[in-house]
């Protein structure tokens, strides 16, 4: 999954979070309501600028900042 083509950073929406592209949801956003036990397609439901492909993208985005230490501390 090419991530970069469904998310984006830009400092004038949301202070620069990273974003569904064409839209304000946050990744962080996304992965929130996952945490709080929200499934897939509750999110489709009920966002539906968000396609499987962007929740997917998200996916492969978190994947990539773990794979870079990005995400966790060394200390």
């Amino acid at each position: 999954m090419n991530w970069q083509a469904h998310i984006t950073a830009d400092n004038t929406i949301l202070s620069g979070k990273p974003t569904v592209k064409g839209t304000r949801i946050s990744v962080e956003h996304i992965i929130g309501l996952l945490a709080q036990g929200w499934t897939e397609q509750q999110i489709l439901e009920n966002y539906p600028r968000l396609t499987a492909d962007s929740l997917k993208a998200v996916f492969s985005y978190i994947q990539d900042c773990l794979k870079d230490g990005l995400l966790y501390s060394n200390s």
